[in-house]
């Protein structure tokens, strides 16, 4: 394999951008435009294909909205409490009657208005209107939550508990929605066990926490087992899950010798990027085989979460026809200073304190990618562009909250 004996001479002297790297790997992922149909009730999460109309109006009667009585506005004209009008307590409405009424139940047919309880007096069978009211004074319309034929969503929107509770109120049962995209998650290592490590071995964690990931951002996950660094087991993994939209593997991404998974990807198609400027984890690699992306991770855990995030999740999210949605991110000051190298791009995990005046950030310090707990019990990371040489302690910066959002 020439471009790999190259490669692993070379190293890392070239290395993409990732904003290029990215623009890149989308252009040979394709939304698969499968979709299917979905019960509200079990619909949270997905993204809709259609868009979706009220069935009906909602409540769909008019309602009192206070606690008081229903009444014919003319007939409370003047009313004052010197001078209250004064009618009758009735079952049901009529001229000069007044039907005890509770907040969201239905307006009596004939009753234009609801005069509110503390406006009012009860003697005997009669009820004093202290304060006059208007027509449709304290009621709620027929469509004053959603009206008939409403549009309510449009295609590309992801469904959320809320949503599913304003779609059966409209009386929308089911929903058209993209079939979730299918992610293959393939751990590599002779290194690796899922339990029980002796001297030398690793527990898988790579595998386990992208597969979660691809679930969070709405993708469908195939844990595959471990394949051991070897050419053709590598290949045999890959070539069976290439009916998934995009195939990921774990480990085995860099130069050295056992790091055999991009020679393995550009043997069976051809390689889009190998090596990216960022930190954690340049040696990200993906390519193309029969149509399929195959995205290589890094093996550090660190490194395998910053590249599944700006990798994996926008290459998932266009193969189910989605658009990418930002991070929620806060503002915060620096506790210390964050240092980053010159024409690389950056991701510097911190953790949030709230302070007396805001928050504050202080950096996890660490020399590796490889200490999983630098980002499990962070709270976000700072992205320091290519451009800038770090930030000084003080200063303000932006924390993005990668983990929060779908």
């Amino acid at each position: 394999m020439t471009g790999a004996h190259d490669r692993r001479h070379a190293g890392f002297r070239e290395r993409a951008r990732v904003a290029e790297a990215r623009a890149s790997l989308l252009d040979v992922v394709a939304a698969h435009e499968r979709t299917e149909t979905v019960a509200v009730a079990d619909a949270a999460g997905r993204t809709l294909a259609e868009p979706t109309e009220a069935a009906r109006a909602a409540p769909g009667y008019e309602r009192a909205a206070m606690d008081g009585y229903a009444v014919r506005a003319r007939d409370t004209f003047g009313a004052s409490e010197r001078d209250p009008a004064v009618l009758r307590a009735a079952e049901t409405m009529g001229p000069d009657a007044a039907v005890r009424v509770h907040t969201g139940s239905e307006l009596p047919d004939g009753a234009d208005a609801v005069v509110m309880i503390e406006d009012t007096s009860e003697y005997g069978d009669d009820v004093e209107v202290l304060d006059a009211v208007a027509a449709r004074e304290n009621v709620g319309a027929a469509d004053e939550d959603v009206a008939a034929d409403q549009r309510l969503h449009d295609a590309g929107h992801r469904l959320r508990p809320s949503d599913l509770g304003l779609l059966k109120e409209s009386g929308v049962r089911e929903v058209s929605a993209y079939d979730r995209p299918e992610i293959a998650v393939i751990p590599t290592g002779e290194e690796l066990v899922q339990a029980d490590p002796e001297p030398g071995e690793m527990i898988e964690t790579n595998g386990l926490t992208v597969s979660r990931l691809v679930e969070s951002w709405g993708g469908r996950a195939r844990y595959r087992d471990v394949v051991t660094d070897d050419a053709d087991a590598l290949r045999a993994a890959i070539e069976r899950d290439l009916d998934a939209d995009v195939v990921v593997t774990t480990g085995g991404s860099s130069v050295g010798e056992r790091d055999l998974t991009p020679d393995v990807v550009e043997s069976l198609g051809r390689l889009v990027f190998h090596g990216v400027a960022l930190k954690p984890g340049h040696p990200v690699a993906a390519g193309v085989v029969e149509d399929t992306p195959v995205i290589c991770l890094p093996g550090y855990p660190v490194a395998c979460i910053v590249n599944a995030v700006q990798f994996l999740r926008p290459a998932l999210k266009r193969a189910g026809g989605t658009p990418v949605p930002a991070f929620p991110n806060v503002e915060a000051e620096l506790s210390g200073k964050l240092r980053s190298e010159p024409g690389v791009r950056t991701y510097a995990r911190v953790t949030l304190d709230e302070a007396a005046d805001g928050r504050i950030a202080a950096p996890v310090h660490t020399n590796g990618s490889g200490i999983l707990s630098t980002v499990a019990l962070a709270d976000g990371w700072v992205v320091v562009p290519e451009s800038v040489e770090g930030y000084a302690a003080g200063e303000t910066v932006t924390v993005e909250q990668w983990e929060v959002s779908p």
